[in-house]
């Protein structure tokens, strides 16, 4: 294998979050007055860090959200997650063949820590993620499509950035791979592949993965 560093992005990549939290989050944007639907939000907010979503409302309409507005969101998400939350089909079998092979992952997110740990511990994917194997855009100044959070995740594993892959599903998560330098893998499944274009290569299923990196 070509890499020495599997990154994988976590919101519908190795959990299947993305259609929850796209869901809460166009309520209650609508419910503060900022009228949004599922569309919106999967086009405009997938895979932002929260400080972008807050960026982005006040740039479109000279207003803030309120103050509580990320307690509430993470609050109605984490409940949920325990209600509705899967793992995205196949990234156990993916995670537990790189393992057997030796070969070195982690998870780099937009999402808070304790939004990763709850959606590990929900769908059992926790144990193959220790702290050490865990980033999150609270851990950079810049969240994606900044290159900042998967630069901090291949130093902390020792890897240089030409040797890694990063697997991601949105397009600011394609856009922070290809600027720190790093392979990406585009995964279709809810993104249209047009929109993940400068990806290196693009893959439907999960299943497909395994074979992907072998081959590489």
């Amino acid at each position: 294998m070509r890499y020495d560093l599997i990154i994988f992005d976590n919101d519908g990549v190795l959990v299947d979050s993305e259609p929850i939290s796209n869901r809460l989050l166009a309520e209650y944007l609508t419910e503060v007055g900022h009228p949004t639907t599922y569309e919106d939000s999967i086009r405009d907010y997938m895979g932002s860090a929260m400080h972008r979503i807050h960026d982005l409302i006040e740039e479109r309409t000279g207003q803030r959200l309120p103050a509580e507005f990320d307690d509430v969101f993470h609050g109605r998400v984490f409940a949920a997650f325990e209600r509705e939350l899967k793992a995205v089909d196949g990234a156990a079998d993916v995670l537990e063949g790189l393992d057997a092979a030796g070969v070195r992952y982690c998870v780099a997110s937009s999402g808070s820590h304790e939004r990763i740990r709850v959606g590990h511990r929900t769908t059992g994917l926790d144990r193959w993620f220790d702290e050490e194997r865990v980033f999150s855009s609270q851990d950079v100044g810049r969240g994606k499509p900044a290159p900042d959070l998967f630069l901090h995740a291949a130093e902390r594993m020792g890897v240089a950035p030409e040797r890694c892959v990063v697997v991601e599903d949105s397009p600011l998560g394609v856009q922070a791979a290809v600027a720190a330098g790093m392979d990406v893998y585009g995964f279709t499944a809810m993104t249209p592949a047009t929109k993940l274009a400068g990806a290196t290569l693009l893959f439907s299923s999960m299943k497909e993965l395994a074979g992907l990196l072998q081959r590489s």
